[in-house]
């Protein structure tokens, strides 16, 4: 996005000679020849920065920058003056000055400050935003060949500009994988924004992505960027795309297309460079079908999909995502760390886990807070868990009860494969399509675990 520059001077052959310079180096200008012009032209001309001459008829530079500083507090403004002074310098940074150029102007100095101000401000900006939306940290541990794929996907797809749809229950991993390909993109030292679509009311979602101008709606007491203009330059990660209504699918839809905007009761367009990324946990091709999603949206976002699959179909990955999240917990909590016993690993490995990588890094905290011992066994394994995957009387409280790593594994197996055989009506040539050995192998297995075909 091109970034707009309001000159104030009350001398116009300043006026003419900045204006060309800074057009010149990529910049939009606007002028005003003093300072109640200049804060008339604030509001039409939404300028990234401000020069402003401390000697002004009328208002002087000084009393402008201060009522642009209560007005607009993140505004940088650069100061000017042929008669500058020790005091007066002092005086416009206490005021909230980001620099004080002396002149005759130095046009090299003004676009390094100029640079600098603009740089240190999109810093101030992104840091905010950071602060206001720190997570827990998240990370892709598990070596599974589901995983694997994952992260070649991941690989290939972040250094391009395409745009991506990921898909995936709610809780797998979807703003994970958006953040690593932002991480392996070329815009990994832009910002990365985020948006739940699902979670901003209706009469807000435009104002959020685009943002708004004074007085555009209740409320509206000052103008507000969206996320579209904090994400220039970066990623912007829309949450829940299936949950946005036909009239903001439209207006996204242009915004891809144009790569430009209007804020929400505004009639300026603003220019952006933009990587979009999506996620959803519907199925957007009946959503279409439905008439609840654009098609030609939908095609749009969709350049590269990627399927995030749920935690259910990654099993392998559990003992190594749950000892990370276990870690992780540990050192939060500032307790010593704790070691889980096989049995806790097998009982995990056996469970559904409808809520995903989620419902496990919840599990960990829970057990992490209520664990009284230095080793997490059965007994700390929430009740619920337990009572889904029935795990008889083996595990108890005082230990693995005489099972090793191996002795879980085997359980798991046996019990794996039984459930799928009966899925199956016991066809093991079916049960083993479905659960991708061959044949032979599946035999193999069997005869090692005792497993009847007909069981």
């Amino acid at each position: 996005m091109k970034r707009r520059i309001l000159v104030v001077d009350d001398e116009e052959a300043i006026l003419h000679s900045l204006s060309g310079v800074l057009e010149d180096e990529g910049y939009e200008v606007a002028t005003a020849s003093s300072g109640e012009q200049a804060l008339e032209r604030m509001e039409a001309d939404d300028p990234d920065l401000v020069l402003l001459d401390v000697w002004l008829p009328g208002k002087d530079g000084l009393e402008t920058l201060a009522a642009l500083r209560e007005r607009y507090a993140d505004l940088p403004v650069l100061m000017m003056s042929g008669h500058g002074t020790i005091e007066t310098a002092v005086k416009a940074t206490k005021l909230g000055a980001f620099d004080f150029i002396e002149k005759p102007l130095n046009l090299d100095k003004v676009l390094l400050a100029i640079e600098n101000a603009l740089r240190t401000s999109r810093l101030a900006q992104e840091n905010r935003y950071l602060r206001e939306h720190a997570q827990r940290p998240y990370t892709m541990e598990g070596g599974s060949l589901a995983l694997t794929e994952l992260r070649e996907q991941i690989r290939v797809v972040g250094p391009t500009r395409a745009s991506v749809l990921i898909t995936g229950e709610n809780g797998s991993g979807k703003e994970l994988v958006a953040r690593a390909i932002h991480a392996a993109s070329r815009r990994a030292d832009g910002p990365f924004v985020e948006v739940n679509c699902a979670a901003i009311p209706e009469e807000l979602i435009e104002s959020e992505l685009f943002g708004h101008e004074k007085g555009a709606f209740t409320g509206a007491a000052r103008r507000r960027r969206g996320k579209f203009d904090l994400a220039d330059g970066g990623t912007l990660f829309l949450d829940e795309i299936g949950d946005m209504t036909l009239k903001t699918q439209a207006k996204i839809l242009r915004v891809l297309q144009e790569m430009r905007f209007e804020r929400v009761g505004g009639s300026r367009t603003h220019e952006v460079d933009v990587r979009v990324i999506a996620a959803t946990n519907k199925d957007l091709e009946a959503e279409i079908q439905a008439g609840r999603f654009r098609e030609d949206l939908y095609y749009r976002l969709n350049v590269v999909p990627v399927h995030v699959p749920p935690l259910r179909e990654r099993a392998e990955d559990i003992p190594a995502l749950f000892e990370h999240f276990i870690a992780l917990y540990c050192a939060e909590e500032k307790r010593e760390p704790v070691a889980v016993a096989p049995e806790v690993t097998a009982l995990l490995m056996r469970y559904g886990w409808p809520g995903n990588v989620r419902e496990l890094k919840n599990v960990a905290e829970r057990m992490v807070i209520l664990c009284r011992s230095d080793t997490l066994t059965a007994v700390d394994v929430p009740p619920a868990i337990l009572r889904e995957v029935d795990p008889g009387p083996a595990p108890t409280g005082d230990g693995p009860a005489g099972a090793d790593l191996r002795d879980a594994r085997r359980a798991f197996e046996r019990q794996f494969i039984r459930q799928h055989l009966a899925a199956c009506g016991g066809n093991v040539a079916q049960t083993a399509e479905r659960i991708g050995l061959d044949k032979s192998s599946l035999y193999k297995k069997m005869k090692e675990l005792e497993i009847e075909p007909s069981g």
